[in-house]
């Protein structure tokens, strides 16, 4: 993509007279889930070419979502892919855990910090040279900032990623070098297209996303920039749907693809048991 267009997707989505929330469909924010509350997710992934099975592909991942405190939330996932098989098997199983160390909040705008952890064992042999924990065993952590304005939110974060597969620790020689570490970066934005009044909690919401994501390799010097669309619609402030796309426009790592769609439900599940009395 020119960065003359790209440059004008940008001025376009920031010139939109609109409202935010921080749900963002690719990344995390820096606020937690509220305390007391459950959640679950299920959301699909495919790709139209697989290069490893010269096929389209999919893959489905669940998450079971906890909000342990104010600051403090966490989540289970497993994941089942045909990307690096020929039916649909597990892939993987992850957690994912997320700390807001520093809060200052106003009327109608906010700035938050989080600190966060994210852990996963894969089932999937090692292909591409992409760091990513959707399919290979290893760890990440990291920083992420928002800030809300006027109920315009912006969001970015920082992590690095190291895998922890077993061909790092043994002594084989692999051509071309495998990659096991590297740094990602996120920035996101977000509107509340509809409705522009607010009435009740049983209005349909309608928000729209763009995001972008990174990566830059430590060893190789491999690196790729996603720029990542997408359209949220929040059902009685508690069903949410996702549809996303994702596409590569910069790089030069080898990936299982270049581009993908989103597909996603969500359900949560306030103040699911009492907190302690005072």
């Amino acid at each position: 993509m020119p960065l003359q267009k790209l440059l004008l997707i940008i001025a376009t989505h920031f010139g939109l007279p609109c409202f935010s929330q921080e749900l963002f469909i690719h990344s995390e924010p820096a606020s937690t889930l509220p305390a007391r509350s459950l959640g679950a997710n299920v959301t699909g992934y495919i790709i139209p070419y697989d290069p490893v099975f010269a096929r389209p592909a999919q893959r489905y991942t669940g998450q079971f979502m906890i909000g342990l405190g104010k600051r403090f939330s966490a989540k289970l996932g497993a994941a089942f892919a045909n990307m690096h098989t020929n039916t649909v098997e597990k892939e993987s199983f992850s957690f994912f855990a997320k700390y807001r160390f520093l809060s200052k909040d106003e009327l109608h705008r906010h700035f938050r910090l989080a600190a966060f952890l994210h852990a996963a064992y894969s089932y999937a042999p090692f292909h591409s040279e992409e760091v990513d924990l959707r399919d290979k065993t290893g760890v990440s952590a990291g920083i992420i900032a928002t800030r809300l304005l006027n109920k315009f939110a912006l969001s970015g974060s920082a992590s690095i990623t190291q895998l922890l597969d077993s061909s790092r620790f043994n002594e084989t020689a692999y051509t071309p070098p495998r990659i096991y570490q590297a740094m990602n970066y996120s920035f996101s934005t977000g509107c509340l297209l509809f409705p522009q009044v607010y009435r009740d909690l049983n209005q349909l919401n309608v928000n729209v996303y763009m995001e972008f994501l990174a990566q830059q390799t430590l060893t190789e010097h491999k690196y790729y920039v996603d720029f990542a669309p997408g359209l949220q619609f929040i059902i009685k402030s508690s069903l949410k749907l996702n549809i996303g796309y994702r596409i590569e426009l910069s790089g030069d790592m080898s990936r299982l693809s270049r581009y993908e769609w989103l597909f996603g439900i969500e359900k949560g599940f306030l103040n699911v048991w009492k907190g302690k009395s005072r």
